[in-house]
């Protein structure tokens, strides 16, 4: 083997670390922990299984457990499609091109918009635990391993050990949770089902049919629920049931008023199912038929079982970046000598897995996509409904899906968008008069209406939700080469976006391009030429971005299917006269609306005119102008307060990666974990929002590795305190598995895999090379990108 002794040294070393690292986990070490329990939710620690999950607050006295499930929403899908007419539509435009841009504002919310909707994803309810301890309790330990997907718990009372484990088994559907000590009489403790009431009034039903069962019956109501800001109480919704049963080795049970009472119990393994009436009509039939096959087979098989299920998706990857020395002190320690500007290598690594474990948590085929908890919610009324807001955050949720070795997860989305489309035609047809393609805007939910919802001009009168969810399907494509998915859903995806966008542009007649109007930039406003606020206006940079992006990638694909027909015509013309999204303004920013405007508010958290460079691939180093007029933008952004909340943090990261400017993609990872990171390492947006975690993990990677402009860039942005590293199983476009090893901020060594004969172009530093790789044959390339022999 031709490696240089540095790179032996270092694998050598690397090595060594993941041997230790596999004996520490077999001892008991987590990869987070702490030495208390959780005070508050903040501090719980999640499970899922894509549908059910729960948050553990690993309590010795009361122990909480959260429960969660993904279609626990009211209501239904009874709210229609649309609102508003095509005369509206040309009424608006009117308003629009007079200059009128105030009663544009106003007209656009009063005739499209459905304002604001209290209509909330949900909690499942919460187990109680009543542990009937009388000694002291010392030797506490709370923790998460990543890849067993398995919350622990261990103490001891009076020298007698206690453990809990708790498991979110895709395999059996089942949360299960064995409780454990070595205590000769066992332990005695009390279990108990509840779920909140819904404005003062009872949501479930309890029972306990057997001495060892409870069941738990109840509706997913709002009662306080809102449309158009208006009263609107919702009395029915999705009917579910939760089933829990106790099995012990030893000790009684017996059912008293509500609850199970345990005495004498050595060893009890409690199981859990929840089936709801939107997965299935006969819910109750299969939530009791669920619980029999989990409640035959003992923990130990069901957690080989559950590890053997989620390690086939966590195991793929491998980082390791900085030294685990600091595995000895609780997470909730280190994350606070970080925010006191001690940065943590290895925590800033744990950090990139634990968004991947999160995807694999909450987002598995045959589920509902993540929401912006994810999956973890417990509330009656969530903070923005928990729903799916399609102006960054539905998207950026899965952002590591492809390039993390995770496109799996991502089959959700593309279920629930594919719904959208339906309704979204209805909506199109009804509300603009479009007879092609569909639309969907800002907002929607577990019943996928895609209808406007906005309170504000400002905040959700935008129409690009659909065509920014078109770039995760030809991304799906790009990152497996699955040309059955490109052709199956995929392109009829894309075309459905391109057609309502044909309709939907108007000529400019001044300039001859054609324009998307009436339009908003989500969330921002600019300030008219009378010095007030306004939001609705003509072609702004990101609709007029995604568009361009709509029908490059619809053109892409049908290159790939072989498709040429008058559709692909009509796409091709209207392209070539199609207004740029991307504009330089005098100041050498790019403009976010059609003309250069003042802002109230200058450090906005969206930066959304710069999706041409992420998500979005149009600028580039090959397109220098607008490469520095991005930067700028940036800087303005940032001088003026921008990035504050977690998840705009975690899309600078991303910005810095394209951009390569390793000392901000730096400086933003500190100000990440200093501001946005709560103890159990959820992002703060604040309140909680989980695309701050996707984001970040999505950004580490992109400091990595990058290919979205046709080649591979390897370690295009290492930051310069990362000086020695190794990641595997990193996926490029193409279908191309990575792994990447560098000391002293140099590459080591890099593999490439490709599961069919393949040319691929690398570039490392200042380094291009073609590399001809053989259909499942790693192949090993050094500092050079020269070939190593193995």
């Amino acid at each position: 083997m031709k490696l240089k002794y540095l790179g032996l040294a270092f694998m050598a070393m690397f090595l060594s670390s993941c041997k230790e690292a596999s004996v520490q986990k077999e001892n008991g070490i987590t990869d987070i922990w702490y030495k208390q329990p959780a005070k508050d939710w903040m501090q719980a620690l999640p499970v899922g299984n894509g549908r059910l999950g729960a948050m553990v607050f690993g309590d010795t006295n009361k122990e909480h457990i959260q429960l969660n499930e993904d279609s626990m929403w009211p209501g239904g899908a009874n709210l229609g499609n649309s609102k508003g007419t095509p005369e509206d539509l040309k009424e608006l435009r009117r308003l629009i091109d007079e200059g009128k841009v105030h009663e544009a504002d106003k007209f656009i919310v009063d005739k499209f918009s459905f304002k604001g909707i209290t209509r909330s994803h949900q909690t499942a309810g919460d187990l109680l635990i009543d542990f009937k301890h009388k000694g002291k309790v010392t030797k506490y330990k709370r923790g998460l391993s990543f890849a067993n997907a398995l919350a622990s718990v261990t103490y001891e009372v009076d020298g007698e050990l206690y453990t809990e484990k708790v498991i979110a088994s895709r395999p059996d559907d089942a949360l299960v949770i064995q409780l454990e000590t070595s205590a000769g009489a066992g332990m005695d403790f009390d279990l108990q089902l509840s779920r909140p009431d819904d404005a003062g009034q009872p949501t479930v039903e309890i029972h306990t049919p057997e001495e060892n069962e409870m069941v738990m019956n109840g509706t997913v109501t709002q009662l306080e629920g809102k449309v158009a800001d208006q009263p609107h109480p919702m009395k029915d919704g999705v009917h579910f049931q939760t089933r829990l049963k106790a099995k012990t080795d030893s000790g009684t049970i017996k059912s008293n008023n509500g609850k199970l009472e345990l005495r004498g119990v050595k060893k009890a393994v409690i199981y859990l199912v929840t089936q709801t009436s939107f997965y299935h009509e006969e819910f109750e039939k299969v939530a009791e038929e669920n619980m029999a096959k989990a409640s035959l087979k003992p923990f130990d098989e069901l957690l080989k079982k559950h590890t053997e299920d989620f390690g086939k998706l966590y195991n793929r990857m491998a980082f390791k970046l900085g030294e685990e020395t600091l595995d000895s002190l609780p997470t909730d320690e280190r994350l606070q000598k970080f925010k006191a500007g001690n940065p943590d290598l290895d925590l800033e690594a744990k950090l990139f897995q634990y968004g991947r474990y999160l995807l694999i948590s909450c987002s598995r085929p045959g589920t509902n996509p993540a929401n912006l908890q994810g999956l973890w919610n417990n509330h009656i009324v969530a903070p923005w409904n928990a729903d799916y807001h399609l102006n960054i955050n539905l998207q950026m949720n899965y952002w590591p899906a492809g390039v993390t070795n995770l496109s799996e997860c991502q089959l959700p989305l593309f279920d629930f968008a594919d719904k959208l489309v339906k309704r979204g035609e209805v909506t199109a047809k009804e509300q603009y008069g479009i007879n092609r393609g569909a639309v969907v805007h800002h907002t929607t939910d577990l019943w996928a209406p895609t209808f406007m919802r906005a309170a504000q001009p400002f905040w959700g009168s935008w129409i690009h939700g659909g065509g920014w969810l078109a770039q995760h399907y030809w991304e799906q494509y790009r990152f497996t080469q699955d040309t059955v998915f490109l052709k199956e859903r995929a392109y009829p995806y894309l075309k459905e976006m391109a057609l309502f966008y044909l309709d939907w542009l108007q000529k400019d007649q001044a300039t001859g391009q054609w324009i998307s109007y009436p339009e908003t930039s989500p969330e921002n406003s600019y300030l008219a030429t009378d010095g007030k606020p306004a939001a609705v206006s003509r072609g702004t940079a990101m609709g007029q971005q995604i568009i361009a992006e709509v029908f490059a990638n619809t053109l892409q694909a049908a290159t790939v299917l072989n498709i040429e027909d008058d559709f692909i015509a009509e796409v091709k013309a209207k392209q070539k006269d199609l207004k740029s999204g991307v504009i330089i303004g005098k100041d050498g920013r790019i403009l976010e609306w059609d003309k250069q405007y003042d802002e109230p508010e200058k450090g906005h958290r969206h930066i959304s005119h710069l999706y041409a460079l992420h998500p979005g691939d149009d600028i580039t180093e090959a397109t220098p102008e607008a490469f520095e007029a991005a930067k700028k933008t940036i800087a303005y952004r940032l001088e003026h307060g921008g990035a504050g909340t977690g998840w705009s943090r975690a899309w600078m990261i991303n910005f810095n990666a394209r951009l390569l400017d390793k000392q901000s993609a730096e400086e933003n990872i500190n100000k990440f974990f200093e501001i946005s990171l709560a103890d159990n390492l959820f992002d703060e947006h604040p309140p909680f929002q989980i695309d701050g975690n996707f984001g970040y993990t999505a950004g580490v990677a992109e400091l990595l590795l990058q290919s979205h402009e046709g080649f591979l860039r390897i370690l295009p942005t290492l930051p310069e305190n990362w000086k020695t590293g190794k990641i595997s199983g990193l996926m490029a476009r193409g279908n191309i598995e990575v792994g990447i090893t560098w000391n002293n901020g140099k590459l080591v060594t890099l593999t490439l895999l490709s599961p069919i004969n393949k040319s691929v172009d690398v570039k490392y530093g200042s380094t291009t090379k073609t590399i001809n790789l053989k259909a499942n044959t790693k192949m090993y390339l050094g500092e050079g990108l020269n070939k190593i022999e193995k």
